[in-house]
């Protein structure tokens, strides 16, 4: 049987105490294409997922810290709609009911084939791509959602004017990659010729309103244009 192609870039998040577990999962994910960041614990899967922004996050629910309930309750708090599939020994009909009311978007009981993991991975990013309602775009702790065009940087709503944001939706779109001056005076402004100072002014905007809680996430690139990107997970 053909293993569908995994889409370059796809990140995924693997979060488990279970030493020999996490290692197996990790593996065999990085085998099938994916990027794969690990945690051990509770905290950590919140700093990874702000650090690496993932498109999936693989959770066991028993932590030793706070359990993957906790964490996935944090991140809807937060603003992150990012998919989150259980990975627990437990079977009873309560904990699978209780977690996918939290926002999880599947459930795999311990033990389980590496097969039937992929293949639930596979179909939870593939509603996504399909537009079952993920209307976040992620950088770092920035976190967009485009339905309710609201923005938060670890979990504080940023108040953005409609330039600032359609600015920050570019670079969102398009993160990790320079834009130039002229690409960004195209989608932003609607006109390829104009004033870089406009530019330069609202990347000041931006920045400003950004920065000022956490690190700075706009490069410039001198005489081409900006870039967006976590430097923390460089």
């Amino acid at each position: 049987m053909n293993v569908p192609e995994v889409p370059p870039g796809t990140r995924l998040l693997v979060v488990d105490d279970e030493a020999a577990i996490l290692d197996v999962l990790a593996t065999s994910l990085r085998f099938l294409g994916y990027e794969v960041a690990e945690a051990t614990t509770g905290h950590d899967a919140l700093a990874e997922v702000r650090r690496h922004a993932p498109h999936l996050v693989l959770l066991d629910v028993m932590l030793p810290d706070i359990d993957g309930f906790e964490v996935v309750s944090r991140l809807r708090q937060a603003g992150s709609q990012v998919p989150v599939i259980f990975l627990t020994a437990r079977e009873s009909g309560q904990d699978v009911v209780g977690g996918l009311d939290l926002g999880a978007d599947d459930y795999i009981t311990k033990p389980f084939r590496l097969a039937e993991v992929a293949a639930r991975v596979r179909a939870v990013l593939r509603r996504g791509e399909n537009g079952a309602a993920r209307p976040l775009l992620a950088c770092g702790d920035v976190r967009m959602n485009t339905e309710t065009y609201e923005v938060h940087r670890a979990g504080v709503r940023v108040e953005l004017s409609p330039t600032e944001y359609r600015l920050l939706h570019h670079l969102l779109l398009n993160r990790d990659r320079v834009l130039t001056h002229e690409q960004l005076l195209s989608h932003v402004w609607a006109f390829g010729e104009g004033d870089h100072g406009v530019l330069k002014t609202y990347i000041s905007y931006l920045r400003r309103k950004l920065d000022a809680l956490g690190p700075g996430l706009i490069e410039t690139r001198r005489g081409v244009g900006y870039i967006l990107r976590d430097r923390g997970s460089a």
